[in-house]
């Protein structure tokens, strides 16, 4: 028999899956319940990640205890299209649970940088941004030219999106995050720079506190260049001059470059600051997706192959991100919160996907996590028993409900 040979449990018999081209995915299985189990016993034997977790979790009693004062908090929001809804349901679920601080950093990138001016100006603004991720559609946000897209750099306008973000950046909002600002709270979001291939960090509450008459068409630029999709936005043209040199540099979503990016609490000079001042600090961090893509069968077509990678490496990129940032929180102190979608719920399959109703259930499965207490865990991606890398010694498979340990069908032969 060609193929892979798979074995699942199915009432007090095993289900085999036919020979040829059919995958496992194609035939309906989870490709994460899906083990060689001797070699995963074995992998997960000798790297077990989540003795790892714990024991990072007794490294941080070593660590210095929070300085006197407040106690700081800060939010990293991510990349992810029309799944920023459910960023925006968990910030609007914390301020209906009376749990949702005052942040002294707010840094977004792509969508979340969309979010975080508002989220960055507290919870009187939630209405808008509800108002934003569920009432909207894909015509409130781009315009497909795909004609055109085959000869210029992208198969969509963000015009649309362009007028929305005139709404939103009103001269009430920016003097407020000029007057946070100048409190000492900060406000980042994240691009890339294009032809540098840079990740450039941009404070936004300095340049609204600069009271130069372009302030608000920079900080517009900015927004609209972190959420430019390559390929499908246009890149955000920003004036700059190097050396007395005028010149135009383009900026695209932050997301090529980072899935999510954190910035301390301000400090002034001379006045503290550090490593060791973070000590104590909450840090927030909202996915705007899920840690792992949803399984789907790919079409042997060149375009969609390459789409799939690319997200395929997106979705690792993001993994990654939140390992280190998790180990940030460890050596310093900080508590880490993490948000994502949970991988039972039915979310688009495309983060371009602007359709309200998906986008409403996507907000409010975000509230719902967070009223039922179960929106934040504790430890970064790969300490759970189905987020394991999976081992193997040969192509004789078999199901396991957790993935790396225990199968109801002994493997095939």
């Amino acid at each position: 028999m060609t193929g892979v040979v798979l074995v699942v449990a199915l009432g007090s018999g095993c289900q085999q899956l036919g020979s040829g081209d059919l995958s496992p995915v194609a035939a309906g299985f989870h490709p994460r319940e899906v083990v060689d189990p001797p070699a995963q016993a074995e992998g997960d034997r000798l790297g077990n990640t989540a003795d790892l977790f714990r024991l990072a979790e007794r490294l941080r009693q070593h660590v210095p205890a929070p300085p006197p004062g407040p106690r700081k908090s800060v939010l990293c929001l991510s990349g992810g299209g029309a799944y920023g809804a459910y960023s925006a349901g968990v910030l609007y679920g914390m301020t209906q649970a009376g749990t949702r601080p005052t942040f002294d950093v707010v840094s977004g990138i792509s969508t979340g940088s969309l979010v975080a001016p508002l989220a960055f100006l507290g919870p009187e603004y939630d209405e808008e941004i509800k108002t934003f991720y569920t009432t909207l559609d894909k015509g409130d946000i781009f315009q497909l030219q795909v004609v055109r897209g085959l000869f210029t750099e992208s198969f969509a306008s963000n015009a649309p999106l362009a007028r929305q973000l005139d709404k939103i950046l009103t001269p009430c909002v920016l003097c407020r995050i000029a007057e946070e600002h100048r409190k000492g709270r900060r406000l980042y979001v994240g691009t890339t720079e294009r032809d540098g291939r840079n990740f450039i960090v941009w404070d936004i509450g300095a340049i609204a506190s600069r009271g130069q008459a372009d302030d608000r068409d920079l900080i517009k630029r900015v927004l609209l260049g972190s959420a430019a999709i390559p390929g499908f936005f246009p890149a955000s043209k920003i004036p700059v001059t190097v050396d007395g040199q005028g010149g135009v540099e383009h900026h695209i979503d932050g997301g090529t470059s980072v899935s999510v990016f954190f910035r301390p609490p301000y400090a002034p000079p001379g006045q503290g600051g550090g490593p060791e001042a973070l000590a104590g600090t909450d840090l927030y961090v909202i996915i705007a997706g899920k840690l792992f893509a949803d399984p789907e069968v790919v079409k042997p077509q060149a375009l969609s192959i390459a789409m799939n990678s690319v997200s395929t490496v997106a979705y690792a990129q993001t993994r990654g991100d939140l390992q280190r940032l998790y180990f940030i929180s460890m050596l310093t102190g900080m508590n880490y919160h993490q948000a994502a979608i949970p991988e039972e719920f039915p979310a688009p399959k495309s983060n371009t996907d602007f359709d309200p109703v998906k986008m409403s259930a996507m907000f409010e499965e975000g509230v719902r996590q967070v009223r039922q207490g179960t929106a934040w865990r504790r430890s970064p991606p790969g300490v759970e028993p189905r987020e394991s890398p999976q081992e193997r010694w040969g192509t004789g498979l078999a199901t396991s409900p957790r993935g790396p340990a225990g199968t109801t069908c002994p493997p095939p032969p």
